[in-house]
C-alpha cells in the first residue's frame, strides 16, 4: 500500500512540475512575443519618422501600414451656389504612402490654384513624381481650383522630400502645431445640424466629422492593384461621401465614386434621378486593376433626402456592405 501511495503522491508531483514548466514557457513566450511586437512598431515608425521629416509634417497611419498626409488648403477662399467650401468638403490635398517591395509607392491628390499647376508639375517631375491626371473636380466654384494626382514608386523619403519641395511653390498652409481640443460625439452631431446617425443608417456606413464635416468611406469590394501591387482604400480607391451643413436640416454634398465601366450610367442616371449634379468623371490613376472611373459630384437639399440619392446610387456599384 505505501508503494502505491508514494507512486500516486510520485506522479503528482511530476504532473505539477511539468505544468509549471509549461506555465513558465508559456509566459516567457509570450513575453517574447509582446516583445517583438512592440519592437516591431517601435521599428516600423522609425522607418515612416524619415518620410514624415521629409514632408515637414506628422502622418497619420492608416490599415494596411499606410501613412497619409493631410494637406488642407485652408488659405483658400472657395464660394460655390453661395456655399462658402471648407477644406474638409473638397480642399483636401493628401499624400499616402505604402511599403513595397524594392521601397514604397505614394499616391496623393494636390489641390491647387490655376497658377500653381505648371510650377508644381515641373518640380514634381524633376524630383522623379509622376503625374497620373490634372483636371476639375466642381464646376462653377470661384476661385477655380485644380486637382494634381500623383503616382509613383521608389525610397520614400526621396519621394517625400520631393513632394515637399513641390509644395513649398504653393500657398498650402503647414502642419497645425496647436493640439486640437477634443470634441464629444454628441456635440459634433449636434454643430452639423443634421440627423448624422439617420445619415449614415441609410448609407449604411459609420463616417467621421473633420473639421465641421461629415465624412464617409465607403470601399470596393474587389482588390485594386497598381502595377501589380495592392492599393488600399484609404490610399484613393474608396468612394468618398461628404457633408457639410448649410442650416435648417440641409447640407451640401461632393466626393466621388470609384466605379467600374459598367457601373458609370447606372450612377449617373440614378444620382440626377435624386437632384444631384454629376461635375465630373475621369480616371485618377494609369496602372490599376482592374480600370476604374471617378465620378465627382455636387447637391444642396436635406442631408437626409440626399443621403437616400447617394444610397441608391451606392446600390448600383460593387462596394462593400
Amino acid at each position: 500500500m505505501r508503494n502505491i501511495v508514494h507512486q500516486n503522491l510520485s506522479g503528482r508531483i511530476v504532473a505539477t512540475l511539468a505544468t509549471a514548466t509549461i506555465a513558465i514557457a508559456f509566459l516567457f513566450n509570450g513575453t517574447l512575443a509582446a516583445g517583438q511586437t512592440a519592437a516591431s512598431t517601435s521599428s516600423a515608425a522609425s522607418d515612416w519618422k524619415q518620410v514624415e521629416d521629409a514632408m515637414g509634417r506628422p502622418g497619420q497611419m492608416q490599415p494596411g501600414d499606410v501613412i497619409k498626409f493631410g494637406l488642407p488648403r485652408k488659405d483658400l477662399h472657395v464660394v460655390l451656389d453661395g456655399v462658402d467650401i471648407k477644406a474638409g468638403l473638397a480642399l483636401g490635398s493628401w499624400v499616402a504612402f505604402k511599403r513595397v517591395d524594392g521601397g514604397a509607392m505614394v499616391m496623393g491628390d494636390l489641390v491647387l490654384t490655376q497658377d500653381e499647376v505648371e510650377p508644381v508639375m515641373m518640380k514634381l517631375q524633376e524630383g522623379g513624381i509622376q503625374q497620373s491626371a490634372i483636371h476639375n473636380h466642381l464646376i462653377g466654384e470661384l476661385p477655380h481650383v485644380m486637382y494634381m494626382h500623383i503616382s509613383s514608386h521608389g525610397d520614400a523619403a526621396q519621394m517625400a522630400k520631393a513632394i515637399h519641395e513641390a509644395l513649398l511653390l504653393t500657398k498650402t498652409p503647414g502642419p497645425d502645431t496647436s493640439p486640437a481640443a477634443p470634441v464629444p460625439a454628441t456635440q459634433a452631431a449636434a454643430e452639423l445640424g443634421f440627423d448624422q446617425k439617420q445619415v449614415e443608417q441609410i448609407l449604411g456606413h459609420t463616417g467621421k466629422v473633420n473639421g465641421g464635416i461629415l465624412q464617409i468611406g465607403v470601399p470596393r469590394a474587389e482588390t485594386i492593384t497598381d502595377s501589380g501591387m495592392t492599393v488600399p482604400p484609404s490610399m484613393g480607391v474608396a468612394t468618398a461621401l461628404n457633408f457639410q451643413p448649410t442650416g435648417n436640416g440641409k447640407a451640401a454634398i461632393t466626393g466621388d465614386f470609384v466605379l467600374l465601366g459598367s457601373e458609370v450610367n447606372p450612377v449617373i442616371k440614378t444620382l440626377r434621378a435624386n437632384g444631384i449634379a454629376v461635375t465630373a468623371l475621369h480616371s485618377h490613376m494609369l496602372m490599376e486593376e482592374p480600370h476604374l472611373f471617378f465620378m465627382h459630384f455636387w447637391a444642396n437639399d436635406d442631408a437626409v433626402k440626399l443621403a437616400k440619392g447617394l444610397r441608391s446610387a451606392l446600390d448600383n456599384t460593387n462596394s462593400a456592405k
